[in-house]
């Protein structure tokens, strides 16, 4: 039997985009049937503070399809005006095996719904940004908000908050001290990668999660040597799956969670 120490998890970006469209409930049922770890997704809040999954602050229109003239901002339409957009029918230019079906955002809560009775753990980002504050509730608010979602499920010990913007992540700890946060690393070819334990120091969390072109196996012993963990993202073919294997990574996200698992498998990484 593999230690339980050589396993690396696989968690499902965005559900798993490269066979499913992005966020949706198809997505996220598809990535539990092949065994993921754990499900990555991106919220959002309505104008009337439902909560819901979408990478994107603004509906994106290579994607989906709205009412003429409608809305396009998710934080300044009500549910029920979001649930006219439909998406998933378009084709994706960075995936062209996604299987194309029409589909609605979902609420968190749907997604927590379809995973309550299996042993999956959930990796969610908050989109926000201090640049665009009218695009999201205040850091504080999204944080209250998505706590009392995960705990209607009573998922909190399954949580994983990650983001950009480390103002939820601390909000977040306030109101919710156990529950595990990751820092996500912006990725910008042009400037040098953050320093690892400085991520740690300034965002509170126990979870790093740089881009997976910046890992190196360096930097992964000193993230682990301070107790912290890495989540590189995201990572779509065997060449940089394999770097992610070498540099001792504990996670992996990719798009294609079930190409993942095969190549973990004869390995004996899963």
């Amino acid at each position: 039997m593999t230690p339980l120490a050589a396993r690396i998890e696989v968690h499902g970006h965005r559900g798993a985009r490269a066979v499913y469209p992005e966020n949706s409930l198809p997505a996220f049922e598809y990535a539990l049937s092949i065994g993921v770890d754990v499900l990555e997704m991106d919220l959002a809040v309505t104008e009337d503070e439902v909560v819901v999954v979408s990478h994107d602050a603004t509906m994106n229109q290579k994607l989906c399809v709205g009412p003429a003239g409608a809305e396009r901002a998710i934080h300044k339409m009500t549910y029920a005006e979001l649930r006219k957009w439909k998406c998933g029918t378009l084709p994706h230019a960075d995936f062209p095996k996604q299987k194309q079906v029409a589909v609605e955002v979902p609420r968190l809560e749907d997604v927590f719904k379809l995973a309550t009775k299996t042993k999956v753990h959930f990796n969610i980002e908050t989109k926000i940004s201090p640049k665009t504050p009218d695009l999201a509730p205040t850091p504080e608010r999204f944080a209250e908000l998505m706590l009392a979602v995960v705990r209607k499920y009573k998922l909190e010990d399954r949580v994983i908050l990650q983001s950009f913007d480390f103002r939820t992540l601390h909000a977040m700890k306030k109101l919710a001290p156990k529950m595990r946060l990751s820092a996500l690393f912006p990725f910008n070819t042009s400037e040098k990668s953050p320093d690892y334990l400085e991520m740690a120091k300034a965002s509170g969390a126990g979870i790093l999660s740089p881009h997976h072109s910046t890992v190196t196996p360096e930097r992964i012993a000193e993230a682990h040597k301070a107790g912290l963990s890495v989540v590189p993202w995201t990572a779509n073919t065997e060449a940089d799956w394999q770097r992610m294997i070498d540099a001792k990574a504990d996670a992996i996200i990719s798009d294609d969670p079930a190409a993942l698992i095969g190549y973990l498998k004869p390995k004996g990484l899963r």
